[in-house]
């Protein structure tokens, strides 16, 4: 009989459920409104973006190098590095280049001229991606709280190995692909 799942977990999984019918929603309002939009201008993608989903990319990359490190650890290798912590670290500093790419690919649409309310695929543009980088800083958060703990704790058992926030975190990248994929299609 397989064990149950641990509240974190489940947790992450009705997170998971909520923000994937939310971006559905966020997408099928698109889709409809560029459809009946005589107003829709469509401009092109900051090239930053795809730079960016490389990052993201990557941090998963990391994250699994982190899990595997604490799912191959020895008993008596209970020490911040031996556990993946500098894989993690990583990983968080991933995170927060992703999350600072985001930032200049807003100023670059600002700089030619598209903000929040120019247009109708500038709001889309605009919506999607900061409420993409709202839910990734709340997995940088849950990161943040994981390395914490591991340093805090060392020899406590690996709390990211198979973990709601390895879980959470890779969906942030399925998530992000969905929407690059989405933008560069409807945009």
């Amino acid at each position: 009989m397989a064990a149950p799942a641990s509240p974190a977990r489940t947790g992450v999984w009705v997170a998971i459920a909520t923000i994937s019918l939310s971006f559905a929603a966020y997408t099928s309002a698109l889709m409809v409104r560029q459809g009946t939009a005589s107003d829709w201008a469509h401009f092109q993608l900051p090239p930053i973006l795809y730079f960016n989903t490389l990052v993201l990319l990557a941090s998963s990359v990391t994250m699994v190098l982190g899990q595997r490190r604490m799912a191959t650890a020895g008993a008596g290798a209970r020490t911040f590095a031996a556990l993946g912590g500098g894989w993690l670290v990583l990983t968080l500093a991933l995170g927060l280049l992703f999350v600072g790419g985001q930032v200049l690919a807003w100023q670059s649409l600002a700089g030619q001229g598209l903000y929040l309310a120019t247009n109708p695929g500038s709001s889309f543009f605009y919506v999607f991606t900061a409420l993409h980088a709202l839910h990734l800083l709340g997995g940088i958060a849950a990161l943040g709280y994981v390395l914490r703990r591991l340093l805090r704790a060392p020899t406590a058992p690996p709390v990211v190995a198979g973990g709601a926030t390895a879980l959470y975190w890779h969906f942030m990248d399925v998530l992000w692909l969905y929407l690059l994929l989405v933008l560069a299609l409807r945009l």
